[in-house]
């Protein structure tokens, strides 16, 4: 396209392509017709080589800098539509400040529509024409919703003009077949210079004097590789002086994301370039401060899509927000906060949609911010889709260059490294890398260490595929104790396994590197650990009987203390029974579970129950509560703590369960992490387990145990006198609760001999079941019943023998 010029309104020998704006004609708000047409016909940029020219005019008006300056910029979706428009004109008038500089994108979805046309014409593809002609139709008519009379026909005769020469320049392109980067980005540019152009009227309408910036004259910058450029500051504080000696306006609405090479090349400032515009500007005029105007409320703790609970930000500072950037989060280039953090500009990330929110402020960190936990952990990012590359070997120890030759060769195959970790042995080094460039990365490495792997210096080149990126960023982190194994224990008692971990010396920020699977729950762990949200606790009751409901009940009351008193959130998520269960995502209104589990619920099938409890990753912390006296259940508590869910029971088969099994158990429970509260299985509310525990830990060695190890012998044998039958004492206290839900659990001995079973495995000894002695008080007929039910009702059958024997051991002194 070298040799290619077209334009509409100049003649073929401004085949050299020079863009000269004029003292004041290419920007003056009122203006007359005439003007308008001389202005277009030599200020606007002529698409033939795309070259810009600054006229040299004299400087006779001061540019004032400092505090009297505030930037506020606006993005697409703040500019979306005419109301919106006329939303950040109002802004803009509502701010008291003596000068203000606005910043604005394109209309939403603008810049996309742009860069179609190009990628239409150099494919060949006609419809260009009618994609032009849409682009057209969006600007024609949010003009004439809220534009009217001389500055409607201004707009409009410059927007015709430019589609104009749009469609010449893109003709060209169609032919040509090809676009050089400076004809796309003056197309592309377009977008902020109707979008500035439209709010400059706007704001005028009201009556405030305004005039709108083309920044390609003011902003100059220098490509600096890997999709970036770099501002020539001392080159745009001049530009800007003359620009501002010709239009000294207190109000001045420029576009964002284009600019000038220094050889006045139109090009853009690639990614974030209006964010990036607005600080190079803000920059410029040492302005009090830059707002970025956007549709959510500030700054979340972290990405609220992935973490409910995520809290707004009120303050970050500059090296945070960096962090949180370069990690993903949704807060700002990086580079943008390079020009503001020089002269301490504060940056103020504001919701357009809610005027109520403070939004967050980026800016210096407070010399007086203390040291806890809460200071140092602002945020956590995530990054997905990525590889990690292991390169191992003895060979590489002490051998100096071998990492300088480990990342030549994936800067040769321009692979962007996200994060390195090396261990000080230097046996090993491991980076991640996204994803769709591992597979380049990792032949190229190959085939660089083809030799040291082939002599076995390098053991090998590994790749793990499929991993994440957890970031958690604050200031000074390194320098405050604790904050490091807080992390890891999060992470390690939501059962997730760490591939890598980085942390440098500047205390930002530390990363680990996960299984992608286990991202957002690892992201969940760690936020809920600092208290950057209420702590959550997704909560599944097995057994709504007698001790569930009451369980229940208890929960429905206390819900609201711990929230309150301890920062904890419980949500009961599931309830299931023997026959039907009830499922909720974010948790059941436990004022009326009975009600729902009614009308509700579902056929009971414990391993959903469990699905949905494990695979619900609003909560990072699961708690199974086992309320029956099932076997079968019991059975299942080695994969639930397996799976990283915590488990809490009063069913005493587990732990006395056979003896290999119970260790098993207990060695599952200290390696992954998990909680395993087993206290009610002894002394029911008593606190036995707890205090035995305490005993063993500080040295002291058990000698005796003793106790009523059956409240409920204890209380059928206190009733059994005077003339009373002993089913009908069964009866009573099974009605009152007091037995198992089979009383041949406690008459049969087997309960004691359970409880006594768990208090010697707590004391160290390994016994089984089977090693303890019992004469049942079941008779041998009725062991067999299929039911409790069935028993109690032939139990009244043996009512004179239990009488006879009450009688001996009275006549004997005993009971």
């Amino acid at each position: 396209m070298q040799g290619l010029a077209v334009s509409c309104q100049l003649p073929p020998a401004a085949a050299a392509a020079r863009w000269r704006p004029r003292a004041s004609s290419s920007n003056r708000i009122g203006q007359s017709q005439g003007s308008l047409h001389r202005h277009r016909s030599t200020n606007f940029l002529r698409p033939a080589a795309a070259a810009i020219s600054v006229e040299q005019d004299e400087v006779n008006t001061y540019l004032p800098k400092g505090d009297m300056w505030s930037v506020h910029k606006f993005g697409g979706t703040c500019m979306g539509t005419p109301k919106r428009i006329q939303c950040v004109a109002n802004i803009v008038l509502g701010d008291s400040s003596e000068r203000k500089l606005i910043i604005v994108s394109a209309m939403s979805k603008v810049t996309d529509m742009m860069y179609n046309l190009v990628q239409k014409a150099q494919s060949r593809d006609d419809s260009y024409a009618i994609a032009l002609a849409e682009v057209f139709e969006k600007h024609m008519t949010a003009a004439k919703d809220l534009l009217d009379g001389e500055d409607l026909a201004r707009f409009l005769s410059q927007l015709h003009s430019d589609v104009s020469n749009l469609r010449a320049m893109l003709r060209a392109i169609y032919i040509a077949g090809h676009a050089t980067e400076s004809f796309s980005d003056f197309v592309v540019g377009h977008g902020e210079l109707w979008s500035a152009q439209m709010l400059s009227y706007a704001i005028k309408k009201s009556g405030a004097p305004c005039s709108w910036m083309d920044t390609r004259e003011v902003l100059v910058v220098t490509p600096s590789g890997c999709n970036q450029v770099d501002p020539d500051y001392l080159e745009c504080e001049k530009r800007l002086q003359k620009w501002f000696s010709r239009q000294p306006a207190e109000i001045i609405v420029a576009t964002g994301f284009i600019a000038s090479t220094a050889g006045n090349i139109p090009t853009t400032l690639k990614r974030d370039g209006s964010d990036f515009s607005a600080a190079i500007v803000g920059s410029l005029v040492r302005a009090r401060q830059v707002t970025i105007w956007t549709d959510v409320d500030g700054v979340f703790s972290a990405d609220p899509r992935k973490v409910s609970e995520a809290v707004i930000l009120s303050t970050l500072s500059y090296q945070e927000a960096w962090e949180m950037s370069y990690f993903g989060a949704n807060v700002l280039h990086p580079r943008t906060i390079i020009p503001v953090m020089k002269d301490n500009i504060p940056i103020v990330i504001r919701n357009m949609f809610n005027l109520s929110a403070p939004g967050t402020m980026i800016c210096k960190q407070p010399a007086n911010e203390n040291g806890d936990l809460d200071a140092c952990v602002k945020s956590f990012a995530t990054v997905d889709n990525l590889a990690l590359v292991n390169v191992e070997g003895t060979g590489m120890a002490g051998v100096p260059g071998t990492a300088s030759a480990i990342f030549s060769a994936v800067k040769d195959v321009g692979a962007n490294v996200i994060m390195i970790s090396q261990a000080s042995s230097e046996h090993s080094v491991c980076f991640a890398v996204p994803e769709k460039e591992v597979a380049v990365v990792s032949a190229e490495l190959h085939d660089r260490f083809r030799e040291a792997l082939a002599a076995g210096r390098l053991s090998k080149v590994e790749v793990i595929n499929g991993c994440s990126i957890l970031a958690a960023v604050g200031l000074r982190m390194a320098s405050t104790p604790g904050v490091s194994a807080i992390l890891f224990d999060a992470l390690a008692k939501a059962n997730i396994n760490v591939r890598a971990i980085a942390q440098g010396c500047s205390e930002y920020n530390i990363t680990v590197v996960l299984k992608q699977q286990d991202c957002v729950r690892a992201l969940r762990a760690a936020h809920s650990r600092f208290f950057l949200s209420k702590t959550t606790l997704a909560v599944g009751i097995i057994g709504p009987g007698l001790i569930g409901g009451a369980l229940l009940n208890q929960l429905k009351n206390q819900t609201a203390v711990l929230k309150e008193n301890m920062n904890i959130d419980l949500r009961v998520i599931g309830i299931t029974g023997s026959s039907t269960m009830l499922l909720s995502d974010t948790g059941i209104d436990l004022t009326q579970w009975k009600q729902l589990l009614q009308k509700e619920a579902e056929p009971a099938d414990i391993g959903s129950f469990v699905h949905h409890l494990s695979d619900n990753h609003v909560f990072p912390n699961k708690v199974l509560v086992d309320c029956t006296a099932d076997t079968s259940v019991a059975s299942h508590y080695y994969d639930w703590l397996k799976k990283g869910i915590h488990v809490i029971t009063p069913n005493k088969k587990a732990n006395s369960g056979p003896l290999d099994q119970y260790l098993k158990l207990r060695t599952m429970q200290r390696a992954s992490y998990t909680h395993y509260f087993y206290e009610a299985t002894v002394g029911a509310g008593l606190p036995i387990i707890s205090t035995l525990r305490g005993l063993l830990e500080t040295g002291d060695k058990i000698l005796r145990i003793e106790g009523i190890f059956s409240g409920t012998l204890s209380y059928i044998f206190n009733n059994f006198e005077g003339t009373r039958a002993f089913s009908d004492v069964v009866a009573e206290a099974r009605e009152a609760g007091y037995t198992e839900p089979d009383p041949r659990d406690d008459l049969s001995g087997t309960d004691v001999a359970r409880k006594v079973v768990v208090l010697a495995r707590e004391s160290g000894l390994r016994l089984e079941l089977s090693d303890i002695p019992v004469k049942s008080l079941v008779p041998e007929t009725l062991a067999s019943c299929s039911s409790a039910d069935e028993f109690m009702q032939k139990l009244p059958s043996f009512d004179e023998d239990w009488a006879r024997q009450r009688s001996d051991a009275e006549a004997a002194g005993e009971r």
